[in-house]
């Protein structure tokens, strides 16, 4: 469920969803308006300075409205292991770029973004893996972008 503070996001306006990882973190674009996600690029960067760098670059050249970040739980809805870091990387993007953040349950959103490359026909692993991050995303900033739709209904 979107945090209630962002429940008085505008009718129109950029977002843009994140799929935290240490490795890597997928990035996707969504529009208010239209209530679509789409994958944008996946940040491969190691040092936090440069990933938050190039998430600099993407907040100025798309100007979000507002940020979203896929926190993990576990399957019985307890804490996931990785959930108190995605948390942390959600509270820093709203410090260092003052955009409002929601965090939203992402549980299995890795595992639906490879199915669907499945069967889109990437079958071979390493094509999978350059988009993968970045599909994860687009699931998770569409599930926000649908529950915000039916949250303003």
């Amino acid at each position: 469920m979107p945090d209630p503070a962002l429940c008085h996001l505008p009718a129109r306006g950029t977002l843009l969803g994140f799929d935290f990882g240490l490795a890597r973190i997928g990035v996707a674009v969504g529009e208010l308006e239209t209530g679509q996600a789409s994958p944008l690029t996946t940040v491969h960067e190691a040092v936090n300075a440069r990933r938050f760098a190039a998430i600099g670059q993407l907040i100025a050249e798309w100007r979000p409205v507002a940020l979203v970040v896929g926190i993990p739980t576990a399957l019985d809805g307890g804490e996931h292991p990785i959930g108190a870091r995605c948390k942390r990387f959600a509270n820093q993007l709203h410090g260092r770029f003052g955009l409002p953040v929601a965090q939203v349950d992402e549980r299995l959103s890795s595992a639906e973004a490879e199915g669907r490359l499945r069967e889109a026909g990437m079958h071979r692993w390493q094509a999978r893996k350059g988009v993968l991050d970045a599909v994860a995303a687009q699931i998770i900033l569409q599930h926000f972008l649908d529950a915000h739709r039916h949250a303003t209904a």
